[in-house]
């Protein structure tokens, strides 16, 4: 393709495809169009200086992350998508019911595309809300090909600021391909404040005494593993990373959010790292959280902070209340470190020190489906808690220990991993078990699901979602009602290491 007609596709799709996180309210001609076309090219991709990273990936139509595309529920998409990038590789519309062949598993539902091949993606985007789109080949995801996808909602409540940005970490490739191997020496990357597993924040001046109340929370191997999450020790398959970004550029370099005294934000989150769950905070403000995955909770709940697993999405919103200049952060280890962070201030605050979000987490209101979904202690003779379902699957995840590199799903790995087999209408519950010391954040491909428990609460409110953590050393149940396209979706962890290490399985609908 010319350059010329290649910038011509990449125009005409107007404000379906975007470069920036601030949105402009949608068009009237866009919004009437009963088909949204877009070209999609993937090739090799110089990071820039403002990445904060020497870094050679991929990208789509030369930027990272790709391009924002925007619909109107209800619209038609189509996406052509040329693969430029030296090898084969896929789309995957991630957190969209759609057609099976459209759904971008190489091997799966589709072949892969080659290298100087093309392929077109054409679908109804479902349901409305906050998606996106990732390679779903080998480490092209990690190298920079995913950008964000926004289903407009028609019924949404209106905001007057609207802002979708992207958190990303750059890797260290020779960290990747030893953490494959089980040998990285990387520790993890955790914000103080937290218990063992990252999943609830430590009650104000307890951090220090944290490690003496171990005694009675379970067996010396679970005790084991709080000690070396809070010590940070070596993992085996923890990456290094270069830089941490939001939508592309590393602060001070990430450009600002302009507000008004007055104004309500809305903040449109992904965590697109390729291991990392972030803690966001925003200085000066609580965020009320609405959206779990692009899906409207059945509860917003008001927080000091979120956290966001590997894939996950959150809306979250604020009110402007009086003029000054605030980081929002993303909170690592190092506590000096604010990289991941963007500006948001009033236009009379452009020289003004910002204010910086606490480091630790310690005493903070942590946003977990626990406190979503007020998740309450299962009564020992529960029958049926969460329902009647005619398919009932229990999938052990482990693996992941010193010497061995795979990551397993009932002591198997992709493609033997045990597949549960569905009927159109059948209703669902899979039961996740988790003895391994890390979270796993599992992704089901094709469907929205309702978490219903965790580590033996069962949640009052269900969240609805595509991808949730599975706390290390505990549990998670999903149910869903298996109503979407027929064919086969998998299911894996969306942390990458884990997923290439094996841990991935399918949900396969079956002839009645």
């Amino acid at each position: 393709m010319h350059r010329r007609e290649f910038l011509q596709n990449s125009l005409a799709v107007g404000s379906a495809a975007m470069s920036w996180m601030v949105l402009a309210p949608m068009g009237a001609r866009a919004a009437e169009r009963d088909l949204v076309e877009v070209t999609l090219e993937a090739r090799p991709y110089r990071y820039p200086a403002a990445s904060g990273a020497r870094f050679t990936g991929l990208a789509y139509n030369g930027r990272v992350p790709g391009p924002l595309l925007r619909v109107r529920y209800g619209q038609t998409f189509r996406a052509r998508y040329l693969n430029r990038t030296g090898g084969a590789s896929t789309i995957h519309w991630h957190g969209m019911i759609l057609p099976n062949d459209m759904d971008g598993v190489p091997y799966v539902t589709q072949p892969p595309v080659p290298d100087g091949g093309e392929f077109t993606y054409t679908f109804k985007p479902d349901p409305p809300g906050f998606r996106w789109y990732h390679s779903h080949v080998g480490d092209q995801e990690a190298l920079g090909l995913f950008g964000a996808f926004l289903v407009e909602d028609p019924r949404d409540p209106h905001a007057d600021v609207e802002a979708v940005l992207v958190l990303h970490d750059v890797p260290d490739m020779r960290s990747f391909r030893e953490a494959l191997a089980g040998k990285s020496t990387a520790t993890m990357n955790r914000p103080p404040g937290l218990n063992f597993n990252g999943m609830h924040a430590l009650p104000a001046a307890h951090a220090m005494g944290a490690m003496g109340a171990m005694g009675g929370m379970g067996d010396r191997s679970h005790r084991g593993a709080m000690a070396r999450s809070m010590t940070s020790m070596p993992m085996g398959d923890e990456l290094s990373y270069l830089s941490h970004c939001v939508s592309g550029e590393a602060y001070p370099h990430t450009r600002p959010i302009l507000v008004k005294v007055g104004q309500t934000v809305r903040l449109r989150i992904l965590n697109a790292s390729p291991t990392l769950t972030h803690y966001v905070r925003l200085a000066g403000h609580r965020l009320r959280v609405t959206h779990s995955d692009g899906n409207p909770m059945p509860r917003a709940v008001t927080v000091d902070a979120l956290r966001i697993g590997v894939a996950e999405r959150y809306d979250a919103w604020f009110e402007v209340t009086r003029p000054g200049a605030w980081l929002l952060t993303s909170l690592m280890g190092d506590t000096r470190d604010h990289r991941q962070s963007i500006l948001i201030r009033t236009p009379d605050a452009a020289n003004r020190v910002p204010e910086v979000p606490a480091p630790s987490l310690e005493g903070a209101q942590l946003f977990t489906y626990r406190l979503a979904g007020v998740g309450t202690p299962l009564p020992p003779d529960a029958h049926d808690p969460y329902g009647w379902a005619n398919v009932r699957k229990t999938l052990l995840l482990g693996g992941g220990k010193p010497g061995h590199r795979h990551w397993t799903i009932d002591g198997t790995i992709w493609p033997h991993t045990p597949k549960i087999d569905v009927r159109h209408g059948d209703r669902v519950l899979i039961h996740f078990k988790n003895p391994t010391d890390m979270d796993h954040p599992m992704h089901l491909h094709g469907h929205v699901f309702e978490l219903v428990e965790q580590s033996g609460l069962r949640l009052h409110y269900p969240l609805p979602k595509d991808t949730t953590l599975v706390p290390a050393g505990g549990t998670s149940t999903w149910r869903f009602l298996a109503d979407s396209p027929p064919g086969r979706w998998v299911l894996h962890c969306h942390d990458v290491i884990h997923m290439m290490d094996g841990m991935m399985t399918e949900v396969d609908y079956v002839p009645a």
